[in-house]
């Protein structure tokens, strides 16, 4: 049974936010892409918070559309509220939100996948790879079809062996009741992939005409032109609010009650859950001092009356979730439309990946997504675009693309499930990046516009706006640094005026700027320009000239690290013929395989002094090589 159905450059299993990525990514690189998916319906699917962006996760939207990704397009034309978070603390944290209109946010990337030549949307569910020779030849699905492909890249989500679980009920299911991918799962097993399960939950969506929204506070969304792309010029208007309501005594005394009917408590779920996005369950417990637990009320669209109960992820039995969501003020009538759950599902260990998201036991097989044991839409969309692109280059024979940690988000986040792996659904974080003030949301597309330029997803038009944007910032800066600033009357009556000492002597505009309470609108007024700048520019300039020191020394941490990321370590070195490597630091070296020496030192379990150690033998050139077919 079966039979030929074609041959693709790519083949994407999976359309959610890693596969849309990965499928528009190598088909706009020229490569014949083919992507399937279970249901053609729930193409980019929202199946928890119908948000985008936030801490560190806006910054990777804007990441990946400076390198030519989707992602933030097709925000910036679904959403219904956008809101700059962290606007009162420095640029290094600052970072957009958006809540997307859950069914328009499908349709129309959708659309989008539809209409991009060189792809063809199939819908089919993956089975098996066709591996020859420890190289990943295509695939086959449920009803027999076989694909051939050079490259494979597997985005499945939460989907393999997939089961949900509400309270003492638990079947087999991917999110939202769709269909789960059991066959695939068990013949990665088989072809030697380590998989490990993990869990995730969602809150209850309950109906807005059954809340009463005089007991919450309003949320609205920003006023004023915002976007996560650096493309979009329609810019909307007409925003929908969020509403703000809190758990009670109440709600804690009717959770700590059922606990035993918990499953996370009870022992049904064996996956371990995100640490970042507790259940209401798991809060009460762990905060057991908090009298009460914030609770968003957001819209999931504009023509629908369902809300997502933001903060209220739950696995209780749906008996208790009705109890729980009366007593919270505002929610004493609320009408439950689909109860909270559990989904536990199976992940491919990542440290199994090279930093390109190629598996290192199979040849032209890629894995990018939730697969990979990370949470969030954002993490899987950025996955998806770098396997994209690097599954094309590599069939092309061009060297792959790896952004290093102090290039983007993006960077750190692969480098971190591949160095260091996961034992959680991994969260991106400001914390996890070590130059947290180079990697800001406003300065993504100078970090990488040029990357995807040379890489060949950003038109030659947009590249000429963004060479004309980067000048007027460099020639702003090093006018205001030309220019003597006087201590005149009005010069000092305006630093008396905002609380700034007054110039005993003629300063630098710039070092002027570089006071906290001058802004840089404010020093126009003495030094004018002669030219119109975009406010993005403007902004630019004040935060490249006010926070100089820092970034200054920022650069030099990355100079020293760079020279550690130079110093490779041949892919075929055998670690067991290194005296002096502790046992632990052998074994962690021999599964990562790290490719430099600065990757080495970020895998838990190698310390400074193996580091040493192994840098000596480099150095020496005592390269022992594997003897062929020995692994």
């Amino acid at each position: 049974m079966g039979y030929d159905a074609g041959n693709y450059d790519v083949i994407v299993v999976g359309a959610g936010h890693a596969g849309c990525e990965a499928g528009l990514a190598a088909a706009r690189l020229g490569a014949k892409t083919l992507m399937l998916t279970i249901n053609l319906d729930t193409i980019a699917f929202l199946p928890c918070n119908p948000s985008i962006g936030g801490p560190a996760k806006g910054v990777v939207v804007r990441e990946i559309d400076a390198l030519g990704g989707e992602i933030g397009k097709n925000v910036d034309k679904t959403y219904i509220q956008m809101r700059m978070l962290n606007t009162g603390k420095g640029p290094a944290v600052r970072a957009l939100r958006a809540q997307a209109d859950k069914v328009a946010y499908q349709r129309e990337m959708k659309k989008t996948l539809e209409n991009q030549e060189n792809l063809t949307l199939v819908q089919g569910m993956v089975e098996e790879l066709i591996v020859e020779d420890g190289i990943c030849k295509g695939v086959v699905t449920k009803t027999g079809a076989r694909y051939y492909g050079k490259a494979v890249v597997l985005t499945t989500g939460t989907f393999l062996r997939g089961e949900i679980i509400i309270g003492e009920l638990k079947y087999s299911s991917g999110p939202n009741n769709q269909q789960p991918s059991i066959n695939l799962s068990e013949h990665l097993e088989e072809l030697g992939f380590e998989l490990v399960r993990f869990k995730t939950g969602t809150p209850m969506r309950i109906n807005s005409n059954s809340i009463d929204y005089s007991k919450t506070e309003i949320q609205p969304g920003d006023d004023g032109p915002i976007a996560f792309s650096y493309e979009t010029v329609d810019f909307k208007t007409e925003q929908l609010p969020c509403w703000l309501t809190y758990t009670t005594s109440e709600t804690h005394e009717i959770i700590n009650r059922n606990l035993h009917r918990a499953p996370m408590f009870s022992g049904m779920i064996k996956g371990t859950g995100a640490r970042y996005c507790p259940s209401i369950e798991d809060k009460v417990v762990r905060f057991s001092d908090k009298p009460r637990h914030q609770i968003f009320l957001e819209p999931e669209g504009k023509n629908t009356n369902e809300v997502y109960v933001q903060g209220l992820s739950t696995s209780m039995p749906e008996e208790v979730q009705h109890q729980m969501l009366r007593s919270v003020p505002g929610l004493e009538n609320a009408r439950l439309m689909r109860p909270g759950y559990a989904i536990e599902y199976d992940v491919v260990v990542p440290t199994q990946l090279w930093p390109t998201l190629e598996t290192k036991k199979i040849e032209n097989l890629y894995t990018a997504g939730q697969i990979n044991g990370t949470s969030g839409y954002e993490e899987a969309a950025a996955q998806g675009l770098m396997a994209g692109i690097n599954a094309v280059r590599k069939i092309t024979g061009k060297e792959p693309l790896i952004l290093k940690r102090s290039d983007a988000y993006i960077g750190v986040l692969i480098d971190d499930l591949v160095t260091k792996g996961t034992n959680e659904p991994y969260r991106l974080l400001t914390s996890r990046a070590e130059y947290r003030l180079l990697l800001r949301h406003d300065n993504a597309d100078l970090r990488l516009t040029e990357i995807g330029y040379q890489v060949g997803l950003i038109s030659e038009e947009r590249y000429q706006k963004f060479l004309a944007k980067k000048e007027a910032i460099d020639a702003e800066i090093k006018r205001l640094r030309s220019i003597i600033i006087k201590p005149s009357k009005e010069v000092q009556e305006f630093l008396r005026s905002i609380g700034s000492s007054e110039l005993k002597d003629g300063i630098r505009a710039s070092d002027l700027l570089k006071r906290p309470e001058v802004s840089y609108e404010q020093l126009l007024q003495f030094v004018p320009r002669d030219t119109e700048m975009s406010p993005e520019a403007a902004e630019q300039v004040e935060i490249q000239i006010k926070y100089e020191g820092y970034i200054e020394k920022s650069l030099q941490q990355v100079e020293r690290m760079l020279k550690m990321e130079n110093k490779k370590i041949p892919e075929d070195i055998d670690y067991d013929a290194i005296n002096g490597i502790a046992t632990e630091a052998r074994q962690k070296l021999k599964k990562v395989r790290p490719l430099s020496i600065a990757q080495a030192s970020r895998i838990s379990g190698v310390n400074p002094a193996d580091i040493s150690i192994l840098l000596v033998y480099l150095e020496q050139g005592k390269i022992a090589r594997i003897s062929s077919g020995e692994e």
